[in-house]
Order: C-alpha cells, then structure tokens, then sequence
C-alpha cells in the first residue's frame, strides 16, 4: 500500500531574537531554530551646550532604527526561505515581530503569504508547548 504524502503543515512563533519553526508532514514533526542576529542598540550620546542653559544635542535614533530595520528583513529572509515548501503557514509571537513578519510577507513573498491561515499573539512557550499547539491548531494527534 502506498503512503499518501500529506500536506506540509508549519507554525513559527517568533520574537526578535529567535523563531521556532515546527514542521508538520507525514505524522513527523521537525523543530528549527533560527537566530536573528539583530543587534540591540541602547544609543548614547548627546551633548551640552558650551553655554549655560544653551540648547542640547539630540541622538538620532533614525539611524539606529534603520539599521533595525534592515536586520529585520534580513532575518525574515531567512525565515521565508526556510518555510518556501509550506503548503499551510501558522504565525505566532510577542509584541509586533509577528505582524512585522505577516507585513514582509505580504510585501516581499506573496505566493507564501497566501498559505499563512492564521496569525496570532502568544506570550512565550517552551518548545513543548510549541509543538503541542502547532498540532492542536492543525488538528493532529
């Protein structure tokens, strides 16, 4: 008898510094971590005035936040390329990583933005409890 191949089934929880994605095909589930490799910035700087009570320098942040920026979609990249095979995508994270990650999807790789069917918020999990809710939401023993 003949195995039929299954839908590849994948879910990613993300936050800035790691994405776990859980691939689900053929009953087998595959587990990787992808690290981000952002740089956290705490900018310093500015200065006084020469003169009493004269105007401060400000830091930029612009070019902190650029920088961010480009790491972020560097590191999406990398997570798009990883997931290319998919046939169903679940979205989970933190904060905003996780619309940030829907949004350069949506803009840089339409044909996967397509498979992603859901995209929700969810605080941190262990790797187990990843697992366990990946094949809760796909309905897989």
């Amino acid at each position: 008898m003949e195995k039929v191949e299954t839908k590849r089934k994948v879910g990613i929880w993300l936050d800035k510094k790691k994405a776990l994605v859980v691939t689900l095909k053929n009953e087998k589930e595959k587990l990787k971590r992808i690290d981000s490799d952002l740089e956290f910035f705490n900018p310093k700087g500015g200065a006084r005035s020469k003169t009493k009570w004269g105007p401060q320098d400000v830091v930029q942040d612009s070019k902190y936040l650029e920088r961010e920026k480009h790491q972020l979609k560097a590191y999406f990249q990398k997570i798009a390329h990883k997931i290319r095979k998919a046939e169903a995508i679940a979205i989970f994270g933190p904060a905003e990583t996780y619309l940030k990650l829907e949004q350069f999807m949506k803009e840089h790789h339409p044909a996967l933005y397509d498979k992603v069917v859901l995209v929700s918020n969810s605080d941190k999990m262990t790797k187990k409890q990843l697992k366990a809710r990946i094949r809760d939401f796909y309905n897989i023993e």
